[in-house]
Parts: C-alpha cells; structure tokens; sequence
C-alpha cells in the first residue's frame, strides 16, 4: 500500500523594506524547511498574501508608503488572510508600539536586532497554534454538521413516529365509529355467507387465546370481524390494538411493535412501550399482515411462540398476555411457495381462519347492507332515513362491487348527499356502471356449456375446476374466486386427483 503523500512545506511571508532584514529572516528559517516568500511594501505584502496564502507573516511597523500596522488592519479585512498569524518587526519594545500591533491584529512581536533562536521558537510556536486552530475549526464544523443530521434524524424519526401513532389512533376511533355503522353486533345481512360469519365469530368465544388468522378481499370488513371477535369475547374490556403492517415505517417497526428504552437509538428520548404491551390482557390486531418485513417475522414469531417481548435497547425480556388476530387480502400461500412469508409464522397465526365473502357472492344482503347504511348516515348527517327506490334497488343489486361492503357504504353515503336526504332513486346511483345483459350469443353459449357438463356432481366439479384454472392461467387463488368457493377446496380436489405412488 502506497505511503500517503508528504505535507507541504509551510510558507512564511518576511515583509521589511529593508533587504537585509529580508535576507537574515530568510537566511534563519530556511534551513527549518519553511518556504519562504518576500514583500518590500505593505502593497505588495497584500497581493503576495491574497495570492499565496501564506501559513504565517512576519511584517515590520516601520515602512514607507503603507506602514505595519495599516498593513495588518488590511490583512485581516480579508477573508482568506482573516485567520493567518501575524508577527511584527519592531525596533522599538515599548508598550505603546507594542499595543497598537497587538490591536491591529498581530499575535505577537519580535525586537531587532534579531535573535535567531527566540526568531524560531516564535515562528514554530504561532504555527503550532495556528495548526491546532484549524483543526480545532474543522472538528467544530464536522461537530456541527453532525449534531445538525442527529437532530434532522430525531425530528424526522419523532416526525414519522407521531404520523404513525396519529393514523393509528384515528384509525381505531374510525373503525369504531364503522363498527357501530356496520352493528356487527348483529352481522348485517342474512345470507348463508353472513350466518357462517356469525357462527364463525361465536365458535372463538371460548377460546380467548387463539390466534385468528382473518382473510378476505379489500373492502369486506376484515378488521370489523376482528373486532366483533374481540367484543364478544372474555377479552372485551380490555385493549384491542389495531396496527397496519404496511404504515408502520420500516425503521420504527421493530419499536412500535415491541416498544424501546431510553437512549436505544437516535430520537429515543423516554422509554416507550409497544404495542404488545400496549394490549396486554386484549387484543393485538396486525391487519396486511402478509406484507410484513422478513426480519420482523422472525421476532413476532417469537413472541407468539414464548409470550415475551424484548424492547429495543432492553436487556430483560418483558411478558405479554395478548391475544393476536391477523388479516390479509394476500394469498399467503403463494407468498410462502416465494419464501417472502414464512410458513412457521402462517401455522402459529391460521391456529382458526375466518374467511370473510366478497359482496358479489352474497348479493342478497344489499338490500339490507344498503337500508343499514343509509339509516347510519342519515343520522349523522342528521336526516329522517329516507327510502330507497325499488329500481335504485335493483341497480344496486346488479353491480359487481369490486370494492365489497366498503364500495357499497360509499354508494350509499353519495346517494344520500346527493338526494339531499330525500328517497334515493336511479339518478342518484348514475355513476354506478349499468350492468350490461348478456348478448343472445353468450347466453345461448352458457346455455351449451351447462347441457355438455355431466350430471354427477364430483364430474362436474372436475370440470368447473380445469375450465376456471385455464382461464386463470393456473391461478388457484383466482380460480377459487371465479368459482365463488374458498381456495382450499381446489387444493383438496387437486390432491384427489393426483396419483397414487407405486408400493
């Protein structure tokens, strides 16, 4: 490895009009290594200075045309000779001389005749402090700019911590106030779909510790269930949590979850307990939970398998007695075929799955869904519930609801606004895609495909299963949503299907 380059030679500037006091200044530093560099006039000194920013001047008081002491006043006037060392010729020691270059801005003064040994110490001392000056300016500079990033580093993670804990408290007064809208006290809607629901919550009542893994499509009411199983459980007086994977900052994740000690990291000024502590005794609901981070994974399943938390920057582990209910849209199991979820952490969560319908596969509680909504928003908005047309009905009825439930609360909630709290009839719902009625070709092409299917239903099944797969690309998630049946049921009618190994 190459030595690093040698450092320069410091310059020292000699400025005397006399050209023997030049040559004998010059004559005893020279040998010290110093380059050397001359002026005859205060003039010339500051072009010389201006141009080869010299590491130290000695500068004589008494000189024609520009004197000493005019001469430093210059020199500090300028911005890059502000910080260079002056030290003047004097022949003259007095206390008034003395004083006038002190105030000037000379750092120290030499008597001729000259004494080369004082002539060097001098010089070596000022150049010395001069050094140590830069230094110290430089590290003060570095200090600064690293106290300005520490401090731009707490604000923005004081900044994101308090965004997260301020969407995090207006989401739980939201899904409160939408879980009063939604009564699921009562599961709005009396469809096959929403009596399992029910059925579904009311099994886990007992079960105050198992984890519960909700999963459904966007917009289907997901943390709404959550919460009906937390409130109709032993757990309902104490916290239910709610916490979004996907807003959780991903440097603060590990914190909010778990909580930290004071001083773990830039901007922990106090100890803060996670969220885990947080709902001790309750519920800790981690919704999108299929987008959690890798490494995070690893850490809830820990604290699920052994009921403690460690805060960051904690060297004791803390205990928890939390119930945890996770919801995702994802297919998670396709996510762990990819390796991005983990299987271990999926079989902890599933301990019992609830799987929450889209409205399109049970049309036949609009109706209701819509009359609940509309009584719900009426009385916000401070209405006597108005009625609902039957053709608006109807329009309602037809519509595919990509969005689910949640689509169908904002459907009603416009068409109340625009109503102006009147009957809601079709031209309220005009924004609504008309529901186009299939074309004699396709209808006499369904008709033809129903009569070729054979009457045993398992054959049938077969078939209904291949056709939605090819029309799926082989998609088993998107298949089961085609066919209106949960997933699992194509994987076991696959397994059936494959053939028996020879013994």
């Amino acid at each position: 490895m190459p030595s690093p380059p040698p450092d320069p030679p410091e310059r020292v500037l000699i400025v005397d009009d006399a050209p023997e006091n030049l040559s004998v200044l010059a004559a005893a530093l020279e040998p010290e290594g110093y380059e050397i560099l001359t002026a005859q006039s205060g003039p010339a000194a500051l072009k010389v200075a201006t141009l080869a920013r010299p590491n130290l001047v000695l500068l004589d008081i008494v000189m024609p045309e520009m004197d000493g002491l005019e001469t430093c006043r210059r020199l500090k006037e300028l911005d890059s000779c502000r910080d260079i060392p002056i030290i003047f010729i004097t022949a003259r020691g007095d206390m008034e001389s003395v004083t006038a270059g002190f105030q000037a801005g000379a750092v120290d003064y030499i008597v001729k005749p000259f004494q080369a040994e004082e002539t060097l110490s001098r010089v070596a001392t000022h150049l010395r402090l001069a050094r140590l000056n830069r230094e110290l300016l430089e590290k003060n500079k570095a200090l600064e700019a690293r106290t300005a990033e520490l401090t731009a580093e707490i604000e923005r993670r004081q900044r994101a911590e308090s965004a997260f804990h301020q969407a995090d408290a207006k989401l739980s007064i939201i899904s409160g106030l939408e879980a009063a809208r939604w009564n699921l006290a009562g599961l709005v809607g009396s469809s096959r779909h929403i009596r399992k629901l029910a059925a579904d919550i009311q099994r886990l009542h007992p079960f105050a510790n198992t984890s519960v893994l909700v999963t459904g499509e966007s917009g289907t009411g997901k943390e709404l269930v959550a919460r009906a199983i937390h409130f109709a459980g032993p757990r309902a007086k104490e916290p239910f949590i709610p916490i979004n994977c996907v807003a959780i900052p991903s440097e603060l994740a590990e914190s909010i979850l778990f909580g930290h000690g004071k001083g773990a990291f830039t901007g922990a000024i106090s100890d803060r307990k996670g969220c885990f502590e947080l709902a001790h005794g309750g519920t800790l609901f981690l919704d999108e939970i299929g987008d959690m981070p890798a490494a995070l994974q690893v850490k809830l399943l820990r604290v699920l398998e052994d009921g403690f938390v460690t805060p960051v920057g904690a060297s004791e582990p803390r205990k928890v007695d939390v119930r945890v209910i996770a919801a995702t849209n994802a297919d998670l199991d396709d996510r762990m075929v990819h390796g991005s979820f983990r299987k271990d952490l999926f079989f902890r969560l599933a301990r019992y799955t609830v799987l929450t319908p889209p409205l399109r596969d049970h049309l036949e509680d609009v109706p209701l869904l819509a009359g609940h909504f509309l009584r719900a928003f009426a009385a916000e908005m401070g209405f006597k519930p108005p009625g609902i047309h039957q053709d608006a009905l109807r329009i309602l009825g037809s519509h595919s609801y990509p969005g689910n439930v949640r689509e169908l609360r904002n459907i009603i909630e416009r068409a109340l606004i625009e109503s102006g709290g009147g009957e809601i009839t079709p031209e309220h719902l005009a924004h609504l895609a008309p529901a186009h009625p299939a074309s004699p070709a396709a209808r006499a092409a369904k008709t033809q495909f129903a009569a070729g299917l054979p009457l045993n239903l398992a054959e049938a099944e077969d078939i209904l299963i291949q056709r939605a797969l090819q029309e799926t690309g082989g998609n088993i998630a998107n298949a089961a949503r085609l066919l209106g049946v949960h997933r699992t049921r194509i994987y076991r009618k696959l397994a059936q299907e494959e053939p028996a190994e020879a013994g």
